[in-house]
């Protein structure tokens, strides 16, 4: 599994950078800019990512406009929904309108932060990622 990593605290970073390598191969970004670039040059690599772990509240450009971007060049470069990475949101913004809001703009799963990491595996085995 290939995996971006979008997160701009470094605690909360290395605990999920720790979680995650275990099922793949990782990448990480700091900003929702980052996060762009690295999708981008996966596409173009012909190795998109498998899922992205995008955190709502991030300099330069928040997880909301990441997110929506990526869906946008998904859609531009003719990927398939089945094909489409797999996007959790993780914050500590738990009001209705900002899970609505991520849903809206095509994340997969919400996740609360503090991350609960056996939540997190039961979600990713639950969208056949593990």
């Amino acid at each position: 599994m290939r995996i971006l990593i979008a997160e701009d605290d470094f605690a909360s970073r290395k605990v999920i950078l720790k979680f995650l390598s275990v099922y793949g191969e990782c990448d990480v970004t700091v900003d929702g800019m980052e996060a762009i670039d690295a999708f981008m040059m996966a596409l173009e690599e012909d190795n998109p990512y498998d899922l992205i772990c995008l955190d709502v509240m991030m300099p330069i450009m928040d997880g909301y406009q990441a997110l929506s971007n990526i869906r946008k060049l998904e859609k531009e470069n003719k990927i398939p929904p089945e094909k489409q990475a797999k996007v959790i949101m993780t914050t500590a913004l738990n009001e209705e309108k900002n899970v609505k809001k991520a849903f809206e703009l095509g994340c997969t799963v919400y996740c609360a932060k503090p991350i609960d990491m056996d939540g997190l595996k039961s979600t990713l085995q639950k969208l056949g990622l593990i």
